[in-house]
């Protein structure tokens, strides 16, 4: 190795090198990123692909006068190295250190924060407009992955981009997989461009012909124009960017740094907006995630010699167990039962529903806000639909399902994985609002397990559910409960008390019914006993129950894995309000009105004392009295 790595500080330092010199950086960056993310984990496959594209871009532009604007932003590990933080990557995802995605606090470099897909288009060109009319200085580049163009705001922003002609260039990453590989008919376009060797040269030639073509008035002229329209749809390929007004250059290699700076270049000598379509391979240099780049997106500490996990699975998890119970589901209602996702298969465990019953499984790609429709669809006309989504992205169709689920009553069955905290992806990916932004919604019955034999019966009561429900279920592995053989629906809105009778209740909801459990042992022998009641359902809540269980205790503790701004914790201060219910104190536990941090899922409940030594320690300073000037109280409220 030639140490051309050491060298870097800056983007700067980029300028001395040759085309020879960067290239073997590239090497060496791929190779530094394959040992760091093996020992902290990380996304892999994505970084690898980008390594010489990231290189050509700090090579060629002045960052951070000139922008770059990732989309997402998972990929920017290699970024982060050449922008000063090479010797911090040993942290990243990990508590205090590195982001895992684009941080501005971390560097001025970090233009715009991103953790869900298909937004970059928008914000360089929200900043475009600013620069203009601001009069300011530099080129703005954004980069976009082929997945991502199969979301509608990514088109809404190219449609915007073309009618306002503003000089942005739109690098479109074309790696032909988002985590999940790339489905439908944009992804078929985009294979005809990248597999036709011919189509650059074609394309240069026709536009060539093209301008050669004489201006003639008249009807001549007219014909003219025709012959100039058909050829361009016969032969260029990228007519699809260009009918949207922005100029098309590619497919170019991306793991050719010359090449790729020639064309920035070149785009940069044509006035408006220009898409450089550029082909990568997800997980480039390194052959196990060349073949299954899926399964080496995002990986926890692996051995770089055979690409295997260091730490293998105990139990199963909550997302094989609700592939397996969709499947009993399948077998057991027939081919009306049908599986939807949004380009999360092996993500949300629907990977072997689509194995079994290919023609009963839907991957809209990265689509969230048409997979909720589509899904309402189905069942107004007889279909029994399992969406299953993870929580951060549900956000993203909060209008669908209000409009186009509920109101029309409609029995859609939602399943939120990696709901709660989530651990090292941090702010944008925590499913800390599921409880708040569902339990609004009218005709909606919101649920979740506090293990993985509940959540097979919760998948159960769903389906035969004639109104619109959700499940919601954390990250990872389950309790290692065994697994009933017979699914059994769970009536709608009842709690469950877990232990007898005590001097302080809690009410726990779904991954926080365990530690509450815990938490009831600790106290025990600090000789105070808590009742722990599973509520199993946030909406309805068990009135009948909770009601007698209010006016019993004095002081009860509500807990849960989601923000205290309108949860479960809120839903139960509205039952006392509305039985006027005030004898009794209540403290919720749970998230602050904050974004959380990154870190591990252990370290994130011991910040927000949710577990099971938090909890047990909050409700003996409440047994004894020290918290009472914190606490709401409703003769206070």
């Amino acid at each position: 190795m030639s140490g051309l790595l050491d060298q870097i500080k800056d983007p700067q330092d980029l300028n001395k090198f040759s085309y020879e010199e960067l290239k073997q950086l590239a090497e060496e960056i791929r190779d530094f990123l394959l040992i760091s993310i093996s020992k902290t984990g990380g996304h892999l496959a994505s970084n690898l692909g980008v390594v010489e594209l990231t290189v050509a871009l700090h090579y060629y532009l002045n960052s951070p006068t000139d922008k770059i604007v990732w989309d997402v932003g998972h990929q920017s590990y290699t970024h982060k190295i050449l922008t000063g933080r090479k010797d911090k990557m040993s942290t990243i995802r990990q508590k205090g250190g590195l982001s895992g995605y684009l941080k501005r606090e971390e560097s001025v470099h970090d233009i715009i924060e991103a953790g869900h897909t298909s937004t970059s288009i928008s914000s360089a060109l929200g900043l475009s407009l600013a620069r203009n009319k601001l009069n300011k200085q530099g080129k703005i580049y954004s980069v976009i992955g082929d997945g991502a163009l199969t979301a509608g705001m990514a088109f809404e922003a190219l449609n915007n981009v073309g009618n306002l002609n503003e000089d942005i260039k739109v690098i479109l990453n074309d790696n032909n997989m988002s985590i999940s590989a790339n489905v439908g008919a944009l992804s078929n376009y985009l294979s005809k461009v990248r597999t036709d060797p011919m189509i650059s040269k074609l394309k240069e030639d026709i536009e060539f012909i093209i301008e050669k073509i004489p201006k003639i008035g008249g009807g001549v002229a007219k014909s003219v124009e025709r012959v100039k329209k058909g050829l361009k749809y016969a032969i260029i390929q990228g007519i699809l960017f260009e009918e949207l007004g922005l100029t098309y250059l590619g497919p170019i290699d991306g793991h050719n740094i010359k090449e790729l700076v020639k064309n920035f270049k070149k785009a940069d000598e044509i006035k408006g907006p220009v898409l450089i379509h550029v082909n990568t391979t997800k997980g480039k240099g390194y052959n196990p995630a060349e073949e299954k780049p899926s399964k080496y997106h995002g990986v926890s500490p692996f051995d770089i010699s055979n690409g295997q996990a260091k730490s293998s699975r105990k139990t199963k998890t909550y997302s094989q167990v609700f592939g397996q119970t969709a499947l009993k589901i399948r077998e057991e209602l027939g081919n009306k039962v049908v599986g939807i996702t949004a380009a999360m298969a092996s993500g949300t465990g629907l990977d072997i529903f689509e194995k079994k019953y290919p023609d009963e499984f839907f991957d809209v790609g990265i689509a969230e806000q048409h997979a909720i429709t589509l899904s309402a669809g189905m069942a107004r006309g007889g279909l029994k639909p399992l969406v299953a989504i993870y929580s951060t992205f549900l956000q993203r169709a909060f209008d669908q399902v209000i409009e186009d689920v509920a109101l029309q009553k409609l029995p859609v069955s939602l399943f939120l994985d990696r709901a709660g905290l989530v651990g090292d992806d941090g702010e944008t990916h925590h499913g800390i609002f599921d409880l708040s932004y569902l339990r609004l919604i009218p005709n909606m019955v919101l649920m979740a397990p506090r293990d993985e034999n509940m959540l097979q019966h919760m998948i159960w009561t769903s389906v035969n559910y004639p109104y619109p429900t959700a499940v919601r279920y954390p990250r990872g592995e389950g309790q290692g409960v065994s697994l009933d053989q017979d699914l059994k629906e769970i009536e709608i809105g009842t709690a469950e008390s877990l232990t007898d009778v005590g001097d302080i209740l809690i009410l726990a909801v779904g991954s926080m019914v365990y530690p509450s459990l815990k938490a009831a042992d600790l106290l025990m022998k600090m000789g105070i006993k808590a009742e722990v009641i599973d509520a199993r359902f946030i909406k309805p809540l068990d009135r009948k129950m909770l009601s007698k269980k209010l006016i019993k205790y004095d002081k009860v503790i509500t807990v849960e894995d989601n923000t205290l701004k309108g949860g479960f914790g809120s839903s139960v201060l509205e039952l006392m309000g509305d039985m006027n219910i005030n004898n009794t104190i209540i403290k919720r536990m749970g998230i602050d009105d904050d974004f959380v941090t990154h870190g591990s899922i252990q370290e994130l409940r011991e910040i927000y004392n949710l577990n099971a030594e938090g909890i047990a320690k909050f409700t003996s300073d409440f047994f004894k009295g020290d918290l009472e000037g914190k606490l709401w109280h409703p003769k206070n409220a």
